[in-house]
């Protein structure tokens, strides 16, 4: 794939299970976050669990937003922040255990986007379709946080690419020094 053939700027994915409470956070808040328009070059995208399907989405992100349920330890509603190589790879029982670190070994390097993880800590996964009210609660501020890592990410695009002729793979190649 030839990302500089027609580039999603910032991929935004709502991962987890919204039939398990708190796990499907990020599909929450990519609802939120889809009842607005999107900048040009943003792509907001429900995935869910079907990770595998957003592959080819991957291989055309210059940078990527993931956000799901993150069991750290913290109390419900907390927000992280991670850089997805921080990441410790377990290997998956099957297919079915893909999450997108494990996609991302699926991708070549060089078509992998720079990915970060925004994560909610959960309060309760069990069967149910409603977030428990601590994570409820923390859904507004991180589509907050998704806005303003978007801005952030086109904001050094526009100023990185400012000078660049209009050929697209130079730009590109900018985008991606200025993003270190």
């Amino acid at each position: 794939m030839n990302r500089a053939a027609k580039p999603i700027d910032v991929l935004v994915l709502g991962l987890g299970n919204e039939l398990l409470t708190d796990d499907g956070a990020g599909v929450h808040v990519i609802r939120m976050l889809q009842k607005e328009p999107s900048p040009e070059g943003v792509l907001a995208a429900e995935i869910g669990t079907g990770i595998l399907h957003a592959q080819h989405l991957l291989e055309q992100a210059v940078q990527v937003i993931a956000v799901d349920a993150v069991q750290a330890g913290d109390e419900p509603g907390a927000v992280y922040r991670f850089d997805l190589d921080q990441v410790p790879l377990k290997q998956p029982a099957s297919l079915h255990d893909v999450g997108i670190a494990g996609l991302m070994q699926l991708i070549p390097k060089s078509d992998r986007p720079e990915v970060t993880v925004v994560g909610i800590e959960p309060e309760k996964i069990d069967f149910g379709m409603e977030l428990s009210p601590a994570v409820q609660a923390a859904v507004p501020g991180v589509v907050s946080i998704v806005k303003k890592m978007i801005a952030s990410i086109l904001s050094r695009r526009a100023v990185c690419c400012a000078g660049c002729k209009s050929d697209s793979s130079l730009r590109l190649r900018c985008f991606l020094s200025a993003t270190d």
